[in-house]
């Protein structure tokens, strides 16, 4: 069992495999989850507020774990790796003991101030779905502390190329959630539902920290706030996070519009992205990853050649992936909605409205799933501050057209008319929540236009790199 989960793979492609088929395992596992919730507990108030309560979290999750891990942890780390691993391990104490600081600290600042922002994210709820809203939050604040460092184990055990253990972790996650739903929810009511994210996420880390200590390393109790490689990591993590935070905004303008939208707007996009999330994990998520690793320690070795080769070999596969699969997922959205979610409570009108959600969700998802790698390219090359300034526009691009396409979508026109009959739901009325999901898509396929622009260019213009393989080609051709 142990030699099982401290596999080493090698290969990116195999790493690729693994990481995509353990990602169809967490997915299976949020199908039941969906289907427990939609079962229980409909397209309703109850939902509104649970995933609604998901937003502050996930507002620390996305800009500061995924931020720090994906900008920083990994580049650095292999360049101290390269030189001595006890190097690289006292910076892994150094980095965790102060993110773990920081991460409680931030979570308690949300803590108390989390009636104020609930207001401003659901301005639509009465004042008896703000206060659960608020409870649920405060209780789902903890889980961004074990997934933070849970995440940050992740990246530094991909180095190692332990792919199958760092793989299962969200798989635990998942399980955490369920246990929340079939086992809290039914003694403590609604913040079951929390407590089940907090166990997910404790599961999380759990899972990855014996083979951290397989690999040697110990936590020393170093808390140096001015070591160099820790400041760097701040300055790389900075625009990553403001990038991130772009994102989050997002996310947050959408749910303040549904919560002013139909009783269960909010539920219907929650189960939609949920639906759709899948193959994004199993193709974006999974091939960038895979490819991180590769393009970090190229870069570090200013290998450009192995760099780009890395990254077109991706690029071509994740194309060749996912537009035949989010097609299929198109054209049978219907079909795959009700046989999740056309349960209990979860009725026809909200299974049909969901499925149309889910089709806007698919016309953009080639793009974040290349936005993912290009992306990872970014940071390989320690640049961070592109991706952030492309997810800054992308913003701005998002919020007009949420606001534009839930205009047209909210009275009769030929704008509503077309969609009406291209999504195969005439008869839907208050289908204004449709925008939504549009928007992020259509917000996405301009951010990765204008970053694969950006990366084109960059990569005509890497000074050092450039320089010592041009030097290489010069001498293989001397010899």
């Amino acid at each position: 069992m142990k030699s099982f989960f401290n596999l080493q793979t090698k290969d990116i492609n195999l790493a690729a495999f693994i990481l995509g088929f353990t990602s169809v395992i967490s997915a299976i596992l949020g199908l039941v989850r969906d289907r427990l919730l939609a079962g229980t507990f409909g397209a309703g108030d109850e939902l509104d507020i649970y995933y609604a309560a998901f937003r502050l979290p996930d507002f620390i999750s996305m800009t500061l774990i995924i931020g720090a891990i994906g900008a920083a942890i990994i580049p650095i780390f292999s360049e101290n790796l390269v030189k001595n691993r006890q190097t690289a391990f006292k910076y892994l104490s150094n980095f965790l003991n102060l993110f773990l600081i920081l991460l409680i600290l931030i979570s308690g600042v949300l803590f108390i101030f989390a009636p104020n922002f609930i207001s401003l994210i659901a301005p639509g709820f009465s004042a008896e779905k703000k206060e659960l809203t608020v409870l649920l939050t405060r209780i789902m604040l903890l889980s961004p502390i074990f997934l933070g460092l849970g995440n940050a184990i992740s990246g530094v055990l991909r180095l190692f190329r332990r792919f199958l253990i760092t793989s299962l972790a969200p798989i635990m996650y998942n399980l955490g959630i369920i246990v929340g739903i079939l086992f809290f929810y039914p003694k403590i009511g609604l913040s079951g539902l929390a407590w089940g994210c907090v166990f997910g996420g404790f599961l999380h880390l759990l899972i990855q920290v014996p083979i951290l200590l397989k690999l040697g390393f110990r936590l020393e109790k170093i808390f140096n706030f001015f070591e160099p490689d820790f400041l760097r990591t701040l300055k790389l993590m900075l625009p990553r996070s403001i990038g991130l935070a772009a994102n989050q905004v997002n996310l947050i303008f959408v749910t303040l519009l549904a919560s002013n939208l139909a009783k269960g707007s909010i539920s219907v996009l929650g189960f939609a992205e949920s639906l759709s999330r899948p193959l994004l994990t199993f193709i974006g998520i999974s091939f960038s990853t895979a490819a991180f690793p590769a393009l970090s320690l190229a870069f570090s070795k200013k290998n450009l050649d192995k760099f780009q080769k890395t990254f077109f070999l991706t690029f071509n596969k994740i194309l060749i992936f996912i537009f035949p699969l989010s097609l299929i997922l198109f054209l049978f959205r219907d079909l795959l909605v009700k046989i999740i979610l056309n349960i209990g409570k979860f009725g026809l009108v909200d299974s049909r409205l969901t499925a149309a959600c889910l089709g806007m969700f698919l016309i953009g998802i080639f793009a974040q799933a290349l936005l993912l790698l290009l992306a990872k390219a970014f940071y390989a090359v320690q640049d961070t501050k592109t991706p952030a300034l492309v997810s800054i526009f992308g913003m701005a691009v998002n919020i007009f057209f949420c606001l534009l396409l839930v205009k047209f979508l909210s009275f009769p026109n030929f704008f509503q008319n077309f969609f009406l009959n291209f999504l195969n739901i005439p008869d839907l009325t208050n289908i204004e929540v449709i925008g939504l999901p549009l928007a992020i898509s259509l917000s996405a396929i301009f951010q990765f236009l204008l970053l694969f622009f950006l990366f084109h260019h960059r990569m005509g213009s890497t000074p050092d790199v450039k320089h010592d393989v041009d030097v290489r080609r010069q001498h293989q051709h001397i010899t």
